[in-house]
């Protein structure tokens, strides 16, 4: 590729001493590198000779190279990066479909399947085309989209908008950007998917500290975002949206300040970026509001709030708990974490890595790295991890596990977790899960869960709450456990969407009344008689076999941006999805989600289940499914009312 080429804008010409070269190259992926080298020499030795990944696994970036080959490689590319930058040379021509399809094998070390080659390809960007872009065409006067919520989807809702030129607004009740970034504010609180993957495909970032990213990081990120593509200055903070109807052919949008001003927002499409776990849920327990000490959901978190010395409950052992325990555990006198049911967990012991310096070197220097490894992040958190969430209805022992992949998923998560107890025997029959593994959100683990439950301070707690008192909790036994702080890591309303606002479609339609406990959207996207609403990380979207959300986003997004066009281009006046293709979709869904692990009998208090066991939430699609489906809508699904 030559400097001018588009994909290679932004690169940084090598000036760096031969020292300086070699540390940097000992913080890379190996296998990242030498598919980076094939760009920068265009020699394809480099993948094609005897040194090469020998497998591939989640948060595994050497490709279980031998340090001794790893040792090698590095050498072998501070020679080529010396050669490159002493004598000037360009870089070569991109390498054609063939060669890029090849280097994908080789980083993973096996064969990928057709179907997930465009994919791929798109993700990966080489040739510098952002193809997540939608042209919507002429956009007719007056005009107008309110997104509501700028957390990870609203903004990239708005910076789609503004790339295509439509006027538009974003609505959000908090202070500033970012969503559950901005909320979620305790201590740990940091991402659990590989940050350089768990950003915009068009806006990667190559100063992390840490690979998976820590809360103010990540706020950070997003606060970048919003200012580097001009979306703050259309954003209504501290504002929130109470009603929107559809009145006339529009939607007329009620919003409220913070200091309970009133105003209303006329727009042509409605986007709901609002998330679905952003409204904090208590438990129902008596005397909840007697206890005298501080009390605070951890998504609600006082600041400036000093737990050293301090007596702390923590109830809920799920992803907030496993990173709020372990960090608070060496402060505190005590510490008592409430169990309802044990999370299940695995391995990454990297999980509270920094990022050395010379991963961002890679990524400003040498072609594609950081690319190339975003894709290494990418694939064995894609559709590789599904095969284990699908139930074998042969498989004799459903007791325990739905298939002999995930009972050996099951063998080796719970000898991670008893091995790390030691001796303690009745801790090990705790922190083991009696439900079949994978069956609810998993944890990645350092080892810092566990190590925090065997500190001499921290008790873990099985016996169900049967009531607040002033001075602490009271289990099921009877036990007064006295505490001076309480923290609640009990989650998310998460099936009820778009919850407080009132939405009204066509002819009186309210939202809340259609879905009731059953929240549906075709495509997760567009619900029969709401015309022009497009609802991002709605019902069945949320991933819970591998992936990343922003990729989903990506996905919704640029589905409804076609719906955009739809209306601008198009001349469309309204689009409404049909009943029957909503209802088709939504049929097929339930139908995969009766095959999956999310509705298997040991399956109890899952916040993906409504109160009826059914789930509603997740999605049960291959990534490379949901993509394909959603890179155009199909407007034979729709009913569409033009202009005239």
């Amino acid at each position: 590729m030559t400097a001018g080429d588009p994909a290679m804008s932004g690169l940084l010409p090598i000036t760096d001493d031969d020292a300086t070269i070699a540390a940097a190259l000992e913080d890379l992926s190996v296998p990242t590198l030498m598919v980076s080298m094939v760009h920068l020499t265009g020699d394809l030795s480099w993948i094609r000779g005897e040194v090469r990944p020998l497998g591939i696994y989640i948060n595994e970036v050497q490709g279980f190279m031998s340090p001794e080959d790893q040792a090698a490689v590095r050498e072998r590319a501070l020679a080529a990066i010396v050669t490159h930058r002493d004598n000037g040379l360009p870089v070569p021509p991109p390498p054609g479909p063939e060669v890029v399809a090849e280097m994908m094998r080789f980083l993973i070390a096996g064969e990928i399947s057709d179907e997930y080659v465009p994919l791929l390809l798109e993700e990966l960007e080489l040739d510098g085309i952002d193809q997540r872009v939608v042209d919507v065409g002429d956009i007719p006067d007056g005009f107008h989209v309110v997104v509501i919520g700028a957390g990870m989807s609203g903004l990239l809702a708005a910076i789609r908008l503004a790339e295509a030129g439509v006027p538009y607004t974003v609505v959000e009740k908090n202070a500033g950007v970012g969503g559950t970034w901005f909320e979620n504010r305790y201590p740990g609180c940091r991402v659990d998917v590989g940050n350089h993957f768990y950003s915009y495909s068009f806006a990667p970032a190559d100063e992390w500290t840490e690979f998976f990213a820590q809360q103010p990081e990540l706020q950070s990120y997003f606060e970048s975002c919003a200012a580097d593509y001009g979306i703050a200055d259309h954003i209504r903070f501290a504002t929130e949206v109470s009603r929107a109807s559809w009145v006339d052919g529009r939607w007329r949008v009620e919003v409220v300040t913070a200091e309970g001003r009133h105003d209303v927002i006329q727009a042509s499409a409605v986007i709901s970026a609002v998330g679905q776990l952003n409204r904090p849920r208590l438990p129902d327990v008596e005397g909840r509001d007697t206890f005298g000490g501080v009390a605070m959901h951890s998504a609600r978190w006082v600041e400036g709030t000093e737990l050293a010395g301090k007596r702390v409950a923590v109830v809920g052992t799920g992803a907030s708990a496993f990173q709020i325990v372990p960090t608070i555990a060496p402060e505190v006198a005590s510490l008592e974490v409430f169990q309802r049911s044990a999370p299940w967990m695995f391995p990454n012991p990297h999980y509270h890595d920094r990022v050395g310096a010379g991963v961002g070197w890679a990524v400003r220097h040498l072609p594609y790295y950081g690319r190339w490894y975003r894709f290494l992040l990418f694939w064995p958190a894609c559709d590789g991890g599904i095969e284990a969430m699908v139930i074998d209805p042969r498989y004799p022992h459903q007791d325990r596990a739905i298939s002999e992949i995930n009972d050996a998923a099951r063998e080796v998560f719970s000898q991670w977790m008893v091995e790390q107890c030691g001796d303690d025997a009745e801790l090990a029959a705790k922190v083991v899960p009696d439900y079949v593994c994978l069956g609810k959100r998993t944890l990645q683990d350092n080892g810092s869960w566990i190590g925090a439950l065997c500190r001499p301070n921290v008790e873990l707690v099985t016996d169900g709450i049967a009531r607040i008192e002033p001075s602490g909790i009271v289990d099921e036994t009877g036990t007064l456990h006295e505490v001076d702080v309480i923290v609640y890591a009990t989650g998310f309303w998460g099936n009820r969407y778009l919850w407080p606002m009132e939405i009204v479609g066509r002819d009186g339609a309210v939202l809340s009344e259609q879905w009731g406990d059953r929240p549906t959207a075709h495509l997760g996207v567009t619900v029969p008689n709401f015309p022009n609403l497009f609802c991002l990380y709605g019902p069945g979207t949320n991933l819970a076999s591998g992936g990343s959300i922003i990729f989903h986003s990506e996905c919704q997004v640029r589905y409804v941006m076609g719906c955009i066009a739809a209306l601008c281009g198009g001349g469309a006046a309204s689009i409404e999805v049909r009943a029957e293709a909503h209802d088709a979709y939504n049929d097929r869904l339930q139908a995969r989600m009766d095959t999956m692990i999310w509705t298997h009998p040991s399956i109890r208090h899952s916040w993906y289940q409504n109160d009826e066991g059914r789930v509603y939430i997740l999605s049960p699609w291959r990534l490379v499914e949901y993509w394909d489906w959603t890179r155009s809508p199909d407007l034979a699904e729709y009913e569409v009312i033009t202009s005239a």
